[in-house]
């Protein structure tokens, strides 16, 4: 990796990425260094050329449309031999196509979608990045929409001030003094860190790790073991990145991204959210990435259909029995589906699925976060008086959260502030008024719901008498949506993970969260497990499996 050196140049990007300004949902980038994200594997060109002696037909099912499921249907069709054809079916038991990446509209009014989970991306992931090119989808930087009325883009709040204020145009440079004058090396340290840990990490896209049969084993053989070994906060402070800079600006960037302190999660998803350069997104919703990947591989998809049971035959295919979601006949039969391969490509220990017969071992439970996520839209803009702050204070439009000095909040109380991040995403038009009204979108992460109290002291409106958000009136919040769900793992420090492969041509995709959990990791997991799909059909027919790359 190149080395970075404390330039004008240098120390920008710095201050942008350490800023974290971008990373306001669950992302995963690196910067410059890094392989092209063009760079892709396919079958060899001889293999691609020669006559085949017959086609042979596989039937893959894909539980789950999200990132994982679409991305494994996508590289199914890329990697596939010329003699192999598809019949791919994936079944989702959503109402929509892209899992934690989906939108909803603002006023109920489709021309004003907005990001309700998985919200950018950066240019520099590999397959998100080349997907949505491939699709033609425009996509927008992080923060262009944004009001940009008040001088500061960035805040992190502790419940009862300020840490650290970024400025935004013409105030760029005081923000950067401020930063190395408050935190000396540890921003230029903590950048050199992160670009080692997370280029080591990019290496698993390409030969001799990719693909991997064992994630495990292929952490190992990285050596990000000594990163995933030790919690965030253990990682920095062996690498002198020490408080307050970890505890201002890391452990911020952690809480936005992942809801876990650096004292909680592993030292490698700590490095993670800081590389934040490039942030982008779709415009109208990332979900689009993944429903034109699941187009572009010709599937057949499911939608508002849950599986009950993939059961094992005697001739090594699989029966998957699904049902309608809507069925109106509690008792009414389930469809059943023969296939060559199964991929789960879903958290299993959400997905209420019987495994017939029972596995030696089925993927671990392990904990996840609980996350709140709030959308409204309302004139007001965010009190200074919330933050303490004069009347005439102006307030950063994003507003990240750290805990209070000496402390090591974790479980229910780990948001004494009551939220993990406010975001003024920007401004809308409400058509209900004569004269459309002009409003802020907002958005907030928080470990529980919203009160009306909480809300009317952030946008300094009258409290009505409830707590209840339904009493606020119109007047004060114009639209409200609220979305409870189980976001991403808990992420402790831990050397092992869950393997891809749990039966011959049974694999699961999801085991990758407790490593790095992402929209690209999914998707790097999906590409994996299709690649390994197609080498043991190549196997099995005793065909070549020489690969190149491409750019």
């Amino acid at each position: 990796m190149p080395t970075v050196t404390p330039s004008r140049y240098n120390v920008a990007r710095l201050a942008l990425s350490v800023s974290i300004f971008a990373g306001i949902c669950w992302i995963l980038s690196y910067t410059q260094g890094v392989p092209s994200h063009e760079a892709v594997h396919t079958v060899h060109s001889e293999a691609l050329s020669r006559q085949c002696d017959s086609i042979s037909t596989k039937r893959i099912a894909i539980i789950g449309a999200g990132s994982g499921g679409a991305s494994t249907a996508y590289y199914l069709d890329r990697f596939k031999s010329p003699c192999n054809r598809l019949n791919i079916t994936v079944y989702e038991r959503s109402s929509y196509v892209g899992g934690r990446s989906t939108t909803v509209n603002v006023y109920d009014d489709p021309m004003e979608p907005v990001e309700l989970g998985a919200s950018i991306f950066v240019e520099a992931n590999r397959n998100l990045v080349s997907a949505a090119r491939e699709f033609g989808l425009s996509t927008s930087s992080s923060g262009d929409n944004r009001p940009h009325e008040s001088p500061e883009m960035l805040g992190v709040w502790d419940g009862s001030s300020f840490r650290f204020t970024q400025s935004e145009g013409g105030y760029m440079w005081w923000s950067i003094a401020k930063l190395i004058w408050k935190y000396g090396l540890a921003p230029i340290r903590t950048q050199r860190l992160m670009k080692g840990v997370v280029g080591n990490f990019f290496k698993m896209y390409d030969e001799p790790h990719f693909p991997f049969r064992s994630l495990s084993q292929v952490v190992y053989d990285l050596g990000l073991t000594t990163v995933t070994s030790a919690t965030g906060a253990a990682f920095l402070e062996k690498n002198k990145i020490v408080a307050p800079f970890s505890t201002d600006i890391v452990q911020a960037s952690t809480r936005v991204n992942y809801a876990q302190n650096i004292g909680e999660l592993h030292g490698l998803e700590t490095m993670v959210c800081m590389a934040t350069d490039g942030a982008m997104a779709v415009s109208g919703g990332n979900w689009q990435i993944f429903d034109g990947m699941l187009r572009a591989a010709r599937a057949n998809v499911a939608l508002n259909t849950s599986v009950s049971e993939i059961a094992k035959q005697e001739d090594g295919t699989y029966l998957v029995r699904s049902k309608p979601n809507d069925s109106l006949l509690e008792f009414e039969e389930a469809h059943t589906g023969q296939y060559d391969t199964v991929v789960i490509a879903a958290p299993f220990q959400f997905s209420d699925i019987k495994l017939t017969p029972t596995l030696e071992h089925i993927p671990d439970r392990i904990p996840y976060v609980k996350l709140q996520v709030t959308l409204f839209a309302s004139p007001h803009r965010l009190s200074p008086l919330a933050f303490n702050l004069p009347a005439s204070a102006t307030i950063p439009e994003i507003i990240l959260t750290t805990l209070p000095n000496g402390s090591t909040l974790s479980g229910d109380e780990r948001a004494p502030a009551g939220f993990f991040s406010i975001s003024t995403l920007r401004t809308v038009s409400n058509h209900a008024y004569h004269t459309p009204r002009v409003e802020y979108l907002y958005k907030i992460f928080s470990p529980h719901s919203l009160n009306a109290t909480l809300l009317s002291t952030l946008l300094g409106f009258s409290a009505p008498g409830s707590d209840a958000l339904d009493t606020i009136p119109k007047e004060d919040i114009s639209w409200l949506y609220e979305k409870s769900w189980y976001s991403y793992p808990y992420l402790p420090p831990r050397v092992t993970f869950e393997e891809p492969q749990l039966d011959i041509d049974l694999w699961y995709t999801s085991g990758i969260e407790s490593f790095i959990s992402t929209m690209e990791t999914s998707s790097l997991m999906g590409m994996n497990v299709a690649r390994l799909i197609v080498d043991d059909w190549a196997l099995e027919g005793g065909e070549s499996l020489g690969v190149q790359k491409t750019s």
